[in-house]
C-alpha cells in the first residue's frame, strides 16, 4: 500500500507531529498536541468512532498521550508508546475483555478514529485491575 519509507514518514506525522516536506505541515494554528486512546472489546472496525465498543466500567476514561517524541517512539514502522500508559483503575461495572485499542482526537465522545489495533496480550478489566498499555504489549495494526 504504502513504501516503506513514507509509512514510516506518516507515522512520524501522525504520531510525533513530525512535518513531510512539501506535503504536510503541522506547524498550522490548532494541530492537536494530544491523542486520545481508548480501550475497546471489538474492533470497531473502518466506519466506527471511539465509542465504538468501547469499554464501559466505572472510573474509565480515555488516556491522553502527548503528540511528539515524548509521547510516542516510531521505529521503521513500528509505533508505541514510550512508557507504560495507564487507564484509571475499575472501580465497578462488568467485567470486560479489551481486545483492541484506538488512537484517536476526541477525550470523549465519538472521536475520529486515526489508528485501530489489536492488543497482545488482551487486557482483563475487572474489579481493582489498572489496565496497562506497557512497552511489551504487541500493537498490531488493523489495516482492513
Amino acid at each position: 500500500m504504502f513504501s516503506s519509507a513514507f509509512a514510516n514518514d506518516l507515522a512520524k506525522l501522525i504520531f510525533q507531529a513530525t512535518a513531510i516536506a512539501g506535503l504536510a505541515d503541522n506547524a498550522a494554528s490548532g494541530a492537536l498536541t494530544s491523542l486520545y486512546l481508548s480501550l475497546h472489546t471489538a474492533d470497531p472496525l473502518a466506519a466506527g468512532t471511539q465509542t465504538t465498543s468501547e469499554v464501559n466500567y466505572s472510573g474509565y476514561t480515555r488516556i491522553a498521550l502527548q503528540r511528539g517524541p515524548l509521547g510516542w517512539t516510531v521505529t521503521g514502522n513500528v509505533v508505541n508508546p514510550t512508557g507504560t500508559a495507564e487507564f484509571p483503575e475499575m472501580t465497578g461495572g462488568t467485567n470486560q475483555t479489551a481486545t483492541h485499542l484506538c488512537v484517536g482526537t476526541a477525550a470523549s465522545g465519538s472521536g475520529k478514529v486515526l489508528v485501530r489495533m489489536t492488543i497482545s496480550p488482551s487486557i482483563e478489566c475487572k474489579l481493582g485491575v489498572v489496565p496497562r498499555i506497557r512497552q511489551t504489549s504487541t500493537l498490531t495494526l488493523v489495516t482492513s
